[in-house]
């Protein structure tokens, strides 16, 4: 008996996928087990197997193709069977559109085909190109002075243009500099795009959204929409952050980065600050026992957070050794949805970017998210003398409704201590 596989939901935010690859086609034998498919959900590509034994008697949904959660994938079942009677059930609508199109017959035929060449052309990839139209050939009465700013007679002098062709748009129809630099000679050539002055064309080209950047854009919609965001922004002293990772690198086959030691002072100061390690869950605030930090990673199609499990009790060296592997795999898009859920705290980085500093959306359900700017060497005050000094702002953006503004600043004083003595995150 034929079994039909619906599109499976991969992860907790998945609502549609798209089919990156098809490893088998219609007629091959497939088992139990065998990579079916690749699927790509909204934060990585995942390999899809059977569950059956048989042979791939139909597939639901072409390659690059998006589709909604467990809308028919394919159908395996015995060569020959007949799946007719599943089929009907796939696309009821369908087959509804094309009883009405025999029962009607009519001279809407005609209309439709002209409906059909229009949506070919709007086609969401094509650039597109509207010609402006050229304007039409004015003549001032040569009799009358000739309106005309200083500066647009000056242009059209040099350009050799006559300003008795030239339709005013400012006041009374003064002939300002802008119209003298968007006239256009009514029997002049086209000029080629980038040969000095405007092509006097527009052209866009709409690109498809991709999973991964509509599932940024829902959630992170949701999340500043539904959360009252608020923000604290403190500076910190990195001298001896600075010291202590020059110390530490010297030990052969040691590479601790900034971010690293970032990650490990925010897991330390939330055990000491509980309130900050929450979920707001409607009817309830969800304290978390366990410290879980998710690392803002930038890839092609938008940001992927994968998540440092239980990051108070690891030591920095442990803790960059896994953000090289996750970021790795996020950018490859092979993360696995262990990897990527769980969080109960964020930390999104753009220092190496040259970013002094931002403001970062909560990365729900947690309660709060840590935006690191930049080192910069500036003037500071150090016993009453101004000396240089290195000093990098961070920003925690907190939801206010599980965290007040005083439980954020106590936070970022601990966060603020661990980073200016990293020696305290060694003890």
């Amino acid at each position: 008996m034929a079994e039909i596989i619906n599109m499976p939901k991969l992860s907790d935010t998945m609502t549609e996928g798209v089919v990156a690859e098809w490893h088998k086609k219609v007629g091959d034998t497939v088992k139990s087990g065998e990579l079916l498919a690749e699927i790509e959900t909204d934060k990585a590509t995942l390999e899809f197997e059977s569950f059956f034994d048989g042979v791939l008697l139909h597939i639901g949904i072409e390659k690059g193709k998006p589709a909604p959660v467990n809308s028919l994938l394919a159908i395996i079942g015995e060569k020959g069977e007949d799946i007719s009677g599943l089929l009907k059930g796939e696309a009821p609508a369908e087959d509804k559109k094309e009883v009405q199109k025999d029962e009607k017959k009519t001279d809407a035929e005609p209309a439709k085909k002209e409906e059909a060449k229009a949506e070919e052309k709007s086609a969401p990839t094509e650039t597109k190109k509207t010609e402006a139209p050229k304007p039409q050939a004015v003549s001032n009465n040569s009799n009358t002075r000739i309106l005309a700013s200083p500066l647009a007679k000056k242009l059209a002098e040099e350009k050799g243009v006559d300003l008795n062709f030239i339709a005013g748009t400012g006041e009374g129809g003064r002939i300002t500099k802008r119209d003298v630099d968007h006239y256009v000679p009514y029997d002049a050539p086209e000029r080629p795009a980038g040969s000095g002055s405007a092509a006097m064309s527009e052209s866009f080209t709409d690109e498809p959204v991709s999973q991964m950047r509509k599932t940024i854009a829902r959630r992170l919609g949701e999340s500043k929409f539904s959360a009252p965001h608020f923000y604290l922004t403190i500076s910190l002293d990195m001298d001896n952050a600075i010291a202590a990772r020059k110390s530490m690198n010297s030990n052969e086959g040691v590479k601790v980065s900034f971010n690293d030691m970032v990650i490990k002072a925010v897991a330390m100061s939330l055990r000491k600050h509980p309130a900050i390690n929450s979920s707001w869950l409607g009817d309830v605030i969800r304290r978390n026992n366990h410290v879980h930090i998710g690392v803002a990673v930038a890839v092609d199609e938008g940001l992927l957070v994968p998540v440092i499990r239980f990051a108070d009790s690891k030591g920095l060296s442990q803790i960059g050794d896994e953000v090289k592997v996750l970021a790795q795999k996020a950018k490859d898009k092979k993360l696995q949805p262990a990897e990527w859920e769980g969080n109960t705290f964020t930390v999104s980085n753009l220092g190496m970017f040259g970013i002094e500093q931002f403001t970062a959306i909560i990365n729900s359900p947690d309660s709060c998210i840590m935006a690191i700017g930049g080192i910069s060497q500036v003037p500071v005050v150090k016993n009453g003398q101004v000396v240089p000094g290195n000093i990098m702002k961070v920003t925690l953006s907190c939801d206010h409704r599980t965290v007040d503004g005083a439980t954020g600043a106590a936070f970022l004083q601990t966060f603020k201590q661990y980073m200016e003595n990293p020696v305290m995150m060694l003890v």
